[in-house]
């Protein structure tokens, strides 16, 4: 099996692997500590790691992953129900944490490891194990009942990557700076184990911030990656912060990702740098699907094209393809490729369920393919399809044309019952000035201008704010009814 960090394991170097805020390892302190990691966990089943934003994460994970154990992370966040649920569900060995890190109750009965970041343990030659067997449990967000447990293989880990090399010209040379969180895929696997496969380095703020950013990307740093939340916050500070702005400018990649970043966020940033931000479109169950490419035109509202070995289709709701690349035609997004995971753990009728009888994934979003096959997603099925007047209209488009309203801060969009459409667009805003919101009957003709009369907003509720997740997920189930 091949290597998932060959300047890990063939001769690392004195070169920089990681920084958290002061604290560093190079490639050779990494390699000892996550050998002696390795050593305490190897012949384990599956090892939970306490995923704070720490060198302690980063080091357990990769030490778990070369000794050929999966590594399920752990939310700090999650709260005792969901902290059970998982642990109930994936029986870890032995659970990886800092020193000193307090551990919830429901962690109380498994073995602990402290992690030492100076730590000296065996050379590691080469991972045991085949390509498909799991490197990571991740858990899913539960919209929809319990979190489910996505079993990651190595292969998938290895091709998203080196997939995600290709479309991003991503080398050793690069350095990352990002302030996401480490249990989720975003995070861990594209922000602290894409470095390290590269043989690159990776800055981790630990706490996002825009001057923190700055300092990185002024300071060496190449690529940024961050979620919607994370930009709009830079856009926000670029007019007051020329360091900022510079360093933007100066950066060779700015990558979003986890949710759509609103057109409006794009431009003013690009106004502000003169670069763009460019989108790239996965989830937990598929790693990476598509992405602009780095030589690609970076289109504000697209997640760009299929991966190198990714499949990508859509389809209709009674699973014939949707053939047209109009712009227009909305269809649920199916893929196939070795990036997929492999089951969710005990849960065999919930994974035969996610596939089609031809290995295709379904992931509930819905999309359309632009003439030059670019995708761009609309939403997702259960909360962003919505049926009007004989339409099949994504919720996502609509959002962001009231995002391109000077009055609009915050939009979402969802469906309710109307006797006579079926159902109705709503638009739930956040107005730019809540003492002077905008008219719902402008929003309406400003949406139906932008993209046809039947995407209108036939009713909009004004709020003080949407509801959303750790990610910036507007969580739309939170929405008043």
């Amino acid at each position: 099996m091949t290597s998932l960090f060959p300047a890990l394991t063939q001769d690392p170097s004195d070169r920089l692997a990681l920084r958290f805020g002061e604290r560093s390892l190079t490639y050779a302190e990494l390699a000892a500590a996550a050998g002696a990691v390795g050593a305490r966990v190897r012949g384990v089943g599956r090892v939970a790691v306490w995923a704070t934003p720490s060198l302690e994460t980063a080091v357990g994970v990769v030490g778990t992953l070369l000794a050929g154990v999966a590594a399920v992370p752990l939310n700090p966040k999650s709260g005792e129900k969901e902290l059970g649920h998982i642990l109930g569900d994936s029986g870890p060995g032995a659970v990886l944490a800092a020193p000193g890190d307090e551990l919830p109750a429901a962690l109380r009965g498994f073995e602990r490891i402290d992690v030492d970041v100076h730590g000296v343990g065996p050379a590691l030659a080469g991972e045991p194990g085949d390509d498909g067997e799991p490197a990571l449990v991740v858990y899913t967000s539960g919209t929809t009942g319990p979190p489910k447990g996505a079993v990651i293989p190595r292969r998938a880990i290895a091709t998203t990557l080196d997939a995600l090399a290709d479309a991003w010209r991503w080398t050793g040379d690069d350095v990352l700076v990002h302030g996401l969180p480490l249990f989720h895929v975003h995070g861990l696997v594209l922000g602290v184990l894409g470095p390290l496969r590269r043989g690159g380095a990776v800055r981790h703020l630990g706490r996002f911030s825009a001057e923190g950013v700055a300092r990185e990307l002024n300071d060496g740093a190449t690529m940024l990656f961050g979620v919607p939340t994370m930009y709009h916050r830079l856009a926000e500070a670029l007019p007051a912060d020329p360091e900022l702005a510079k360093a933007l400018a100066g950066a060779r990649l700015l990558v979003s990702g986890s949710a759509a970043l609103p057109v409006h966020d794009h431009e003013r940033i690009a106004a502000a740098t003169g670069r763009r931000v460019i989108e790239r479109y996965g989830m937990t169950e598929t790693l990476m699907n598509t992405s602009v490419r780095a030589d690609g035109e970076a289109r504000a509202g697209t997640v760009g094209l299929p991966l190198p070995g990714v499949e990508l289709r859509l389809v209709e709701e009674d699973g014939s393809a949707v053939e047209a690349c109009d712009g227009e035609t909305v269809g649920e997004i199916q893929v196939r490729g070795p990036n997929l995971f492999t089951e969710y753990l005990n849960r065999p009728e919930a994974t035969a369920a996610a596939f089609t009888a031809d290995g295709w994934f379904r992931t509930g979003d819905v999309a359309v393919r632009d003439p030059d096959g670019y995708v761009r997603i609309v939403g997702r099925m259960a909360t962003d399809l919505i049926k009007s007047g004989g339409y099949k209209i994504g919720a996502g488009e609509i959002e962001n044309a009231l995002l391109e309203h000077p009055g609009v801060r915050e939009a979402a969009v969802t469906g309710e019952p109307d006797p006579d459409l079926g159902e109705r667009i709503v638009a739930w805003v956040v107005a730019d000035d809540p003492q002077s919101p905008p008219d719902s009957a402008e929003l309406a003709d400003h949406v139906a201008r932008r993209l046809a009369p039947h995407k209108r907003p036939r009713v909009v509720r004004y709020l003080d704010a949407l509801p959303r997740n750790d990610m910036g997920k507007i969580m739309k189930r939170a929405l008043p009814s």
